[in-house]
């Protein structure tokens, strides 16, 4: 029995050698390491952490369906639950990586008080600029920019089918600062072609519960809501979903897709799309320059802002169905939001003092 339990060391002790082993060896050409760490939804989301983990392969000029250098350079773990945060901060900082990326500012809390505990580890967040950690790169987005062109889109779609007083629909995943600049954004650009349009709101209150915006979006399109943007992480590809069975049924109904290209989720016959346009928040972005700065020696902890002009944010024209006037229209609003002469307001309390919002809508500033 001891000889067995000595052999059996000994097989652990190689072992943990040999990873050792191989993670020194991944890292002596000089090329950096990141670990992605994502919410429950994970990089199967299609929208939010989908774009940031697409960075990543990207940069390791792998492809999605080809990540070669997955676990020698690059990796992602998934907490299922809050709790989990900081532990996961905590092992992939005693394992080295060059670099640890979180997304969502659920990881604010937890990040803010890991950085500290290892200063010479290279840290990433998304959607925060509060955290203030010398050795935190933070992004943030001009979310209202592109929400805005989706809701010009569908608004100057609706006008151009003659549909009369049509109505829409925003879905939130959970209610913050980030999650209103979509939603005033989306708002403003549907009042600027119809100033009186009803819009009514939905917080879901998590990022992985599709039933719950499927439920919501199939009670709206009954009411007459002629399209939804889901801003909601994986929530929002309930929208999606029932959207598709409508379209397939014949209802001239519409969803929005958010952060990734949806178009290809949408389709429900052919190529034939439910998702008619999509809010392009270009979260890869984020983990191409966070990766380049260590490659190049410049990272360093300070906030960057992604701007249409950037082109950080932008929609999507993938559907065929989003008629070429509406997309010209839209081009030009891009263009007047990047020279300034279109204005938007990215928190409620100024889009209500603005006169640029309805009362009643459930989004909150922080």
């Amino acid at each position: 029995m001891k000889k067995l339990l000595v052999f059996a060391l000994i097989l652990i002790m190689g072992a943990t050698l040999f990873a050792g082993g191989a993670k020194e060896a991944a890292t002596t050409d000089g090329t950096p390491t990141i670990r992605l760490l994502t919410d429950a939804t994970g990089i199967d989301d299609k929208s939010f952490n989908a774009a940031a983990w697409r960075g990543i392969v990207e940069f390791y000029g792998d492809t999605l369906s080809n990540t070669s250098k997955r676990g020698r350079y690059y990796d992602v773990v998934t907490a299922q639950t809050q709790d989990m945060y900081i532990p996961n901060l905590k092992q992939a900082a005693d394992e080295g990586y060059d670099v640890i990326m979180v997304t969502g500012f659920t990881w604010a809390d937890a990040l803010g008080e890991v950085a500290p505990l290892y200063p010479d580890q290279n840290f990433v967040i998304v959607d925060v600029d509060w955290v203030g950690q010398p050795n935190v790169m933070e992004f943030i987005y001009s979310e209202e920019q592109g929400s805005y062109l989706v809701g010009l889109a569908a608004a100057l779609q609706a006008k151009a089918e003659g549909i009369a007083n049509p109505k829409f629909g925003f879905i939130g995943g959970v209610p913050g600062a980030v999650i209103t600049k979509f939603e005033m954004g989306y708002v403003q650009g549907i009042l600027s072609v119809f100033p009186n349009a009803q819009i009514v709101d939905y917080y879901a209150n998590d990022w992985g519960k599709p039933e719950l915006a499927k439920a919501q979006a199939k009670n709206w399109y009954d009411s007459g809501v002629y399209a939804i943007f889901s801003a909601a992480g994986g929530t929002g590809n309930g929208t999606i979903a029932q959207a598709k069975e409508y379209r397939l049924q014949g209802k001239n109904i519409w969803a929005i897709g958010v952060d990734s290209d949806q178009f290809e989720d949408g389709i429900y016959e052919g190529k034939k799309s439910a998702v008619l346009t999509s809010m392009l928040k270009k979260v890869e972005n984020s983990s191409l320059y966070s990766l380049n700065a260590v490659k190049n020696g410049t990272f360093t902890g300070e906030v960057v802002k992604m701007t249409m002009e950037d082109d950080g944010v932008g929609y999507s024209t993938a559907n065929t169905e989003l008629k070429a006037d509406v997309v010209k229209a839209v081009d030009a609003a891009k263009a007047d939001i990047i020279s300034g002469k279109i204005k938007i307001y990215g928190t409620y309390k100024d889009a209500l003092a603005a006169g640029a919002a309805p009362r009643g809508l459930a989004a909150l500033d922080d």
